[in-house]
């Protein structure tokens, strides 16, 4: 009888794991980022459309606000009315997103300058450590370090001396 119970339990979690994994709150980064912070932007090329208020930058993008890094082969920049900043970036093409500790990579990453949220969708895998999470879309708040991810997650926590 109580190899049966091992057996229902054992087979009750399992069956329950990936209704848990839906969604997963993580933290994210060492420190919490300041949105204030100026964006710095290098690329290989880049293209203005004053009409629009866009700029797309092209070829080894690489973002750099405080002690976040974001990379990616493209990334649209639209600026708020004139003169008055940035209002959002959309990186697309093998994006890599630092900050402390933490990376995380995904196909897509839409910033939000004024809230400090990005959500980063496609194939989402987070290191932290020598532990890895995996999602369809991962949000990044960067005010409070916090991130939540959604979409069959799937983990590997490392634990004791692994």
């Amino acid at each position: 009888m109580n190899a049966f119970r091992a057996l229902s339990t054992a087979l009750l979690l399992c069956c329950a794991a990936p209704v848990l994994a839906q969604g997963t709150n993580v933290t994210f980064g060492a420190i919490t980022q300041d949105t204030s912070l100026p964006v710095e932007v290098t690329a290989d090329n880049l293209a203005v459309d004053q009409s629009s208020g866009t700029a797309v930058f092209t070829g080894n993008v690489m973002i750099g606000q405080g002690e976040m890094r974001l990379t990616a082969a493209r990334v649209l920049v639209t600026y708020k009315s004139q003169n008055a900043g940035i209002a959002k970036l959309e990186a697309t093409g093998g994006v890599t997103l630092v900050t402390g500790e933490d990376a995380a990579e995904a196909e897509r990453a839409d910033y939000s300058i004024d809230s400090g949220e990005i959500e980063m969708s496609g194939n989402v895998l987070l290191t932290q450590g020598n532990s890895a999470l995996t999602a369809e879309k991962m949000f990044v708040n960067l005010r409070d370090g916090t991130a939540r991810m959604s979409g069959r997650v799937k983990t590997i926590l490392q634990t004791g001396n692994n």
